[in-house]
């Protein structure tokens, strides 16, 4: 018997994003169907997405939240921690609701722990357990260490104040995506890893190998980061990445490959 309760609850969630508003307006404004102003939509977002996050006021689903900033050494006093302001997506629809509604909870909430986590690293922000919990789950913080737990049992990497010094504090989430790649990690992987797009990683990825082309040619760090407009800290990470990491074969004839092009 299907449970037809459920399935509207889902469907009531579903029509409170503003995607669903905007379809449903084209369709009555339009007189077309639900198809044709679905991809109306998705050419809008293709064509005008970029822009979406240029306006003062924040979207629906973030927030701005105060955090520590991830320059200061982990073991700088909190009182005398440099702070800085991050946007957090504490809700997103199109990624949230289906996995609420296929994984439950649980899930949810850890999906949302790994992206608002990623974002505020990526804003140059560290959040803490005590944040997650009480500022923004508003859950117990032993909740928040059994979801970070978890997690790390499937290598899924979640930058934390109390994680930081572990990794070192010049490794960027670039880099950190990057170590993903030459250990052989599919992009779909990493993407989900790491909370970035597929077309983001492939960026990274295409930055590291022109590092790496440059590097086999003699160049020093300083002129790789003007030539591919990267910073010269970035530059030195994957230089770094290049000399000292273990690179899986499927990615060192990748980048074989990529020389070879470029010596003929």
């Amino acid at each position: 018997m299907i449970n037809n309760t459920s399935l509207q609850k889902w469907s009531r969630l579903d029509s409170k994003s503003l995607d669903n508003q905007f379809v449903n307006d084209i369709i009555n404004g339009m007189n077309c169907s639900s198809f044709e102003a679905k991809a109306v939509l998705d050419t809008v977002y293709k064509v005008y997405g970029d822009f979406f996050d240029c306006s003062q006021d924040l979207p629906p689903g973030k927030t701005k939240f105060i955090v520590i900033s991830a320059e200061d050494s982990p073991a700088t006093k909190l009182t005398d921690a440099k702070m800085v302001s991050v946007i957090l997506t504490l809700n997103d629809d199109k990624e949230d609701l289906p996995i609420k509604q296929s994984d439950g909870v649980i899930a949810l909430r850890q999906h949302r722990l790994s992206r608002i986590c990623n974002e505020a690293f990526m804003q140059g922000g560290l959040l803490t357990v005590e944040d997650i919990a009480n500022r923004i789950f508003c859950c117990g913080e032993r909740t928040i260490v059994r979801d970070l737990k978890t997690m790390r049992e499937q290598n899924i990497f979640i930058p934390l104040r109390s994680t930081i010094k572990d990794m070192g504090r010049t490794l960027s989430h670039r880099s950190m995506i990057i170590k993903e790649w030459i250990k052989g990690s599919e992009y779909t992987e990493i993407a989900r890893k790491t909370n970035h797009s597929i077309k983001a990683v492939n960026n990274y990825v295409s930055k590291f190998k022109q590092v790496v082309a440059l590097m086999r040619d003699g160049y020093d760090a300083h002129t790789i980061a003007f030539l591919t407009k990267i910073s010269k800290r970035l530059a030195d990470e994957y230089i770094d990445i290049k000399a000292h990491c273990s690179i899986v074969p499927s990615r060192q004839h990748e980048l074989n490959t990529l020389l070879l092009k470029k010596k003929y």
